[in-house]
């Protein structure tokens, strides 16, 4: 489609570095972002709809059906006998439909009873199938009209409040055309075609027999052409993640992880140029646009469910670094990203930059081909060129900008990068597995002795440290990035940045009311100067930096506090209906209380989606070394959710399915040929 928009999810990704966080309010706008949390939000990218519960789409506020970030309908609103029905029920059936059943009262009725039913079931692309039933004993006739309208406006202007005036519809077909000034054009048609069409007001009239115990639907097809084409838009792609069950003592983990499936494959957009390559946009509504890092974890996180999803990804991301040379060759590009009040912005295309080899030594572990392992391998070895030039004294790596702090988070990125990579290069017979592997040593060295801030309580380590070497000591759930080193073979982690001293200091302040909500890891500690539940960097509840912590947790050893942000996190789903957002506020969890959510946090999250995949195989301590054909099981020793079945998972391409027990012992049931149980 022609409409182009700062958050269009079809536009060839990660090229330009925009659109990875809310959209921008339109000038003069009050800068505020509308709360999507309490519509139901259906997902099928490019497209997405907005609904109330009532089912209406009255145009307020966030509601209507967008495509490929523009509102191509603004307004369906349906009114039977000259009344609007009295909604009853409104959920999600899926991540891309929602249903709305409501009744309407007749003249005809015996009593207060009604009986005329309405049904709606929405699609994310706006599609609808409205069906009337009767349960009365006589035949009707119900008038029913459909307001209709596409203001065709950009989601930034949407946000803001300052959308344009509805252009003029023209009728078209059966149904309504509405058009931009740059040439795209959104059309409605309905089926039975209506009775009456009024143009000027975006009406479409019919008048139904309605017999005895019958029923009646009336389909409303959306649709989007392009200006050049004509043709409408599309998105097709194949199973690029396994169908994966669980089951258990625990019924919730059957739930977090189908929905957070169901979300996934909602978010996958592809590259136009190259359609079999998919990745995830990062969340809805605010997040569809290029966003390199969280498509990276989004795509780490679900290796479990197969790994397409990480080639694709990698793939994408491969076409976008910097050529060479110079010192940014090899770099992905990807926009700042606010931090908290203490630091300033971040650059995530740094944080992409070493992900890169990170996800594909993981993905090769699991049982990425060996084409696309051969394919991908250069691109990994150009990000590792790129972090050795830009790597300052002491291999530690500076922010770009003028503030040029050295981020914790930033080195743990690093020495990940670098020790799954020396891994990777040897596995591949390239050269540089000894330089990485010292590289990384030394950094451990540096960063232990300098990151590391000794105080009364045990010390901490630093956030950030200046220019001039001072320490920034605030305590933030980025440090859970300093115990996620990586899968090595054999089912090993790599070693951390911290000894085990620092390491054990770190889980008992991960671990404590400070950080630990009780419904997960706040992103800032209660503690500290600035804290804010609601900041989204200085309080919040983060999913993604939640899970990392507790895998991080559970492969140290420290299960206790690994198990209580677990179950923190499982709770919190239960209570969002299992539709993690990104984030939510950091309140302390008291008796009878609930998380409370975040006004700007998007609803489905990629990252957030994929979280409940991480976490059931990090109970289950499913380890996999499939070039060495085996895998190892290491699961939680205290069994949190008691007896856990994973099947459907995919190892070396091939169905897989773990078992386990109440006593924390895992076996295999289902595994490729040839794949033995490792120690």
């Amino acid at each position: 489609m022609d409409l182009t928009v700062s958050s269009r999810p079809t536009a060839p990704p990660f090229r330009r570095p925009t659109g990875a966080g809310p959209a921008p309010p339109a000038p003069g706008g009050t800068g505020e972002l509308p709360t999507a949390h309490d519509a139901l939000v259906c997902v099928a990218l490019p497209s997405f709809a907005v609904s109330a519960r009532h089912g209406q789409l009255t145009g307020q506020g966030l509601e209507g059906v967008y495509h490929a970030g523009r509102r191509v309908l603004s307004r369906c609103h349906l009114r039977v006998a000259g009344r609007d029905p009295v909604t009853v029920q409104g959920r999600l059936l899926s991540a891309g439909r929602a249903r709305f059943l409501a009744v309407v009262r007749t003249p005809d009725d015996p009593g207060p009873d009604p009986g005329v039913t309405v049904e709606r079931l929405r699609d994310a692309d706006g599609s609808e199938r409205i069906t009337f039933r009767s349960s009365l004993g006589r035949t009707l006739r119900l008038p029913v009209e459909i307001s209709l309208g596409g203001d065709l406006a950009d989601l930034a202007a949407v946000a803001s409040g300052r959308t344009p005036p509805e252009p003029r519809a023209t009728v078209y077909d059966s149904g309504l055309r509405w058009s931009a000034p740059d040439g795209g054009h959104a059309t409605v048609t309905a089926d039975p075609p209506p009775k009456d069409t009024l143009a000027s007001t975006g009406l479409l009239r019919w008048e139904l027999e309605l017999r005895p115990g019958a029923a009646r639907t009336i389909a409303i097809d959306v649709r989007v052409l392009a200006a050049r084409t004509a043709r409408p838009a599309g998105r097709t792609h194949g199973r690029t993640l396994s169908e994966a069950r669980a089951e258990g003592d625990d019924p919730r983990v059957d739930r977090l992880l189908r929905t957070g499936l169901d979300d996934l494959r909602a978010l996958l957009v592809r590259d136009p140029a190259h359609p079999t390559d998919l990745h995830a946009a990062a969340g809805v509504p605010w997040r569809c646009g290029p966003a390199p890092a969280e498509a990276l974890w989004a795509a780490r996180m679900a290796l479990p469910l197969g790994t397409r999803l990480a080639a694709g990804t990698l793939r994408t991301l491969a076409r976008a670094m910097l050529p060479g040379p110079g010192p940014a060759a090899g770099r992905i590009p990807g926009p700042l990203r606010d931090t908290g009040p203490h630091l300033p912005p971040s650059c995530t295309g740094t944080e992409a930059t070493l992900a890169f080899p990170v996800v594909l030594a993981e993905a090769r572990r699991w049982g990425l081909p060996e084409q696309d392992l051969a394919e991908l391998l250069p691109a990994a070895e150009r990000c590792l060129h790129w972090l050795r030039a830009a790597a300052g004294e002491g291999g530690l790596l500076r922010e770009p900008g003028p503030a040029g702090l050295q981020r914790a988070e930033t080195q743990a990125h690093a020495h990940r990068a670098a020790v799954l990579g020396a891994d990777l290069l040897e596995a591949c017979g390239r050269p540089g597995a000894d330089h990485w592997r010292d590289w990384a040593r030394a950094l451990r060295e540096v960063f232990r002795e300098r990151f590391w801030v000794d105080d009364h309580t045990g010390g901490r380590p630093a956030a950030a440290r200046t220019p001039a070497g001072r320490p920034l000591p605030y305590l933030g759930g980025g440090a859970a990035h300093l115990l996620d080193t990586g899968l090595l073979g054999g089912g090993r982690f790599a070693d951390g940045l911290l000894d085990a001293v620092q390491t054990e200091q770190l889980a008992r302040l991960l671990g404590s009311p400070a950080m630990d909500t009780g419904w997960g890891l706040r992103s800032l500690g209660a503690r500290e100067p600035a804290h804010n539940p609601f900041g989204h960097r200085s309080g919040a509840v983060r999913v993604h930096e939640t899970a990392v912590a507790v895998a991080g947790l559970a492969a140290a050893g420290y299960e206790r506090e690994a198990t209580s942000l677990l179950c923190g996190l499982f709770d919190a789903a239960e209570a969002f209906d299992h539709r993690l957002p990104e984030m939510y506020a950091g309140d302390q969890r008291t008796t009878g209380s609930e998380p409370v959510p975040h006004p700007a946090a998007c609803r489905p999250a990629a990252v957030a989606s994929a979280a409940g995949i991480h976490l059931l195989t990090t109970v289950a301590g499913v380890r996999p070394d499939v070039p060495a054909h085996t895998v190892a099981l290491h699961p939680m020793r205290g069994a949190p959710l008691g007896e856990v079945r994973l099947a459907g998972l995919c190892v070396a391409g091939a169905p897989f399915a773990v078992r386990v027990s109440r006593l924390g012992l895992g076996m295999v049931e289902e595994a490729a040929a040839g794949l033995q149980l490792g120690v």
